[in-house]
């Protein structure tokens, strides 16, 4: 890994650190830049200001969570598994080192009531990936109409992040709450 790659790997796990445990706001530049050894010269260098580290930080968040959700996704048997996955993922993400207490995304969007264009497409890019591909995944499951089961789940999953924050829900509820609305039999208003 040359020197470059190096020092900004360690800008974004102090960032990731640092921005998804104590908040965005809360973490000043100067927390991330003594966390990670590295000067505000190179910060600056490589992501131009801290919301471009926020965002990168996000990106690189995101990428770790598609290959964890993608494992989960693998492991299961059945499309029905395959859907549902993204709750074992949920699960096998927070039991990671870098796993946070809650969700990233939300909390820095809960921060940003208008975030700067770079933090906004990286939130953007999360929940257009979460969508979509929930969506893809309900096709199998429940044809016609996978888009509003996607929605359905993403409300589950959000849902289930947020309660993590304030103690959590009992195991189980988040997806119990997902089989149910999988297996709903299809009327004529959906």
């Amino acid at each position: 890994m040359a020197v470059r790659e190096r020092t900004e790997t360690k800008l974004l796990d102090a960032a990731d650190e640092l921005l998804f445990t104590h908040g965005v706001a809360a973490t000043p530049v100067d927390a991330i830049l003594a966390r990670a050894g590295v000067s505000p010269a190179t910060l600056y260098r490589a992501y131009g200001s801290k919301d471009g580290l926020v965002a990168a930080a996000l990106d690189r968040r995101h990428r770790v969570w598609l290959e964890v959700w993608d494992a989960a996704v693998a492991r299961a048997a059945d499309d029905r598994a395959r859907l549902l996955a993204v709750l074992d993922a949920l699960d096998a993400f927070r039991a990671r080192p870098d796993g946070a207490r809650w969700c990233a995304f939300l909390g820095t969007a809960a921060e940003h009531a208008d975030p700067v264009p770079a933090v906004a497409a990286a939130l953007g890019r999360e929940t257009d990936a979460l969508r979509a591909r929930l969506t893809e995944l309900a096709v199998p499951v429940a044809g016609e109409r996978a888009a509003l089961l996607a929605e359905e789940l993403m409300l589950v999953v959000t849902g289930e992040l947020g309660m993590r924050l304030r103690g959590g829900s009992p195991p189980g509820v988040a997806r119990a709450v997902a089989a149910v609305l999988v297996d709903r039999p299809p009327t004529p208003s959906r």
